[in-house]
């Protein structure tokens, strides 16, 4: 982390300031600076679960924010690269008159100038979207086994709330509120809930207790759960009333009319000695003519939840990106970014997730609670 960090921040100071040939007191200031916001990113990430996070929430904001800014210029000067490469070549075929120092440098400022403003733009733009109320996001998904009496069901999903240093009880209630208001049959919690250990959340979790659906309120690990307790959390969780499904299933509905609902444990439980996920041991014995809704914390687990059975996975994990250019980075480890797609038989809809991680910032993948709308192809 430090070495991606120290690159980082060295190749912003040589684009920006080095190359830009500031007068000296400026190039001090600027040195320091970016100096600075080096050392606060790795002392924030050490501090998150010591520092009483009601007083230091500004300053957790102030370092996130700070690394999502940090994304923009890197990707800007990266891009930018590739045109001074291309100027550079064309001057040198054209065998052009000896460079001139001041020209050179005019261009690096008006350069170094033009990436900061686009940075502090998007950044802009990123922090209003990441702060901007949750959307509802209604989605209607056909499913060939689902009973008529079930056609119209929904399920509420909340995931990646991360609830920790910045996302506090305050915005737990509202989701909570938000979320009641749907009036739900089932609320499924896909995962990434909480950034933190039970003793320092318990108060901003609690409210999760007066979430109220139909057929019961779910939920299965993500891979921060693991790192902040998961057992101690699937404890807490069920003492506030939500079933916690680690590699089983439920029926969902009513005798005949129903559906079943599984849910597995996050692929990263077998990093901490943990049972790991089994989608067969979840689904095994059941009965194939039945609908089959998979709740599993990464899009990856589509592949043998579609060998299984699978009628529809539901996922988070991915943020939908959250910050461009993450977004392209992110299809490199998942199938599915984000949305309703199908891979194979079975179709998967991955939220872009309830709140952030780190940076409070999105951009072009805006936050949401989402209602999927099931409905049965028998109808009619």
């Amino acid at each position: 982390m430090l070495a991606v960090l120290g690159s980082a921040h060295y190749y912003v100071w040589v684009r920006l300031v080095r190359d830009t040939h500031l007068p000296p007191g400026i190039h001090r200031i600027l040195t320091w600076l970016i100096i600075a916001l080096f050392v606060l990113l790795p002392l924030t990430f050490l501090s998150v679960r010591t520092l009483n996070a009601a007083s230091a929430k500004p300053l957790f904001l102030a370092a996130f924010s700070w690394l999502g800014l940090l994304l923009f210029l890197v990707s800007l000067l990266l891009l930018g690269e590739i045109a001074r490469v291309a100027v550079e070549l064309v001057q040198r075929l054209q065998a052009s008159a000896p460079e001139d120092p001041q020209r050179r440098m005019v261009l690096s400022r008006l350069f170094a100038g033009a990436v900061a403003l686009a940075s502090v733009g998007l950044g802009g733009l990123a922090l209003r979207s990441g702060f901007a109320r949750v959307a509802v996001k209604r989605v209607e998904v056909a499913l060939e086994r689902l009973p008529e009496a079930m056609h119209g069901t929904t399920i509420a999903q909340l995931t990646d709330v991360h609830i920790g240093p910045t996302i506090r009880k305050d915005f737990v209630e509202e989701v909570v509120h938000r979320t009641n208001a749907l009036a739900p049959d089932v609320i499924a919690i896909t995962g990434d809930l909480v950034d933190g250990t039970v003793e320092t959340l318990r108060e901003h979790v609690a409210p999760l207790a007066q979430l109220k659906a139909r057929y019961g309120v779910y939920f299965v690990t993500g891979n921060h759960e693991y790192y902040s307790g998961h057992i101690e959390w699937c404890a807490e969780l069920e003492r506030l009333g939500i079933r916690v499904l680690r590699n089983e299933r439920v029926s969902i509905g009513e005798d005949a009319h129903s559906y079943d609902l599984a849910g597995v444990d996050d692929y990263s439980a077998g990093s901490f000695q943990d049972q790991g996920p089994s989608l067969e041991r979840a689904v095994g014995g059941r009965d194939p003519n039945r609908e089959l809704v998979l709740l599993a914390h990464q899009p990856k687990a589509i592949f043998e939840a579609e060998r299984l059975g699978v009628g529809l996975q539901l996922s988070g994990h991915t943020h939908g990106g959250q910050l461009w250019p993450w977004n392209y980075l992110v299809r490199l480890q998942q199938p599915v970014v984000s949305g309703l797609k199908r891979i194979g038989r079975a179709l998967i809809y991955v939220s872009n997730g309830t709140e952030y991680w780190g940076p409070p910032m999105r951009l072009g993948a805006p936050a949401e609670i989402s209602l999927i709308v099931l409905q049965s192809t028998r109808m009619g």
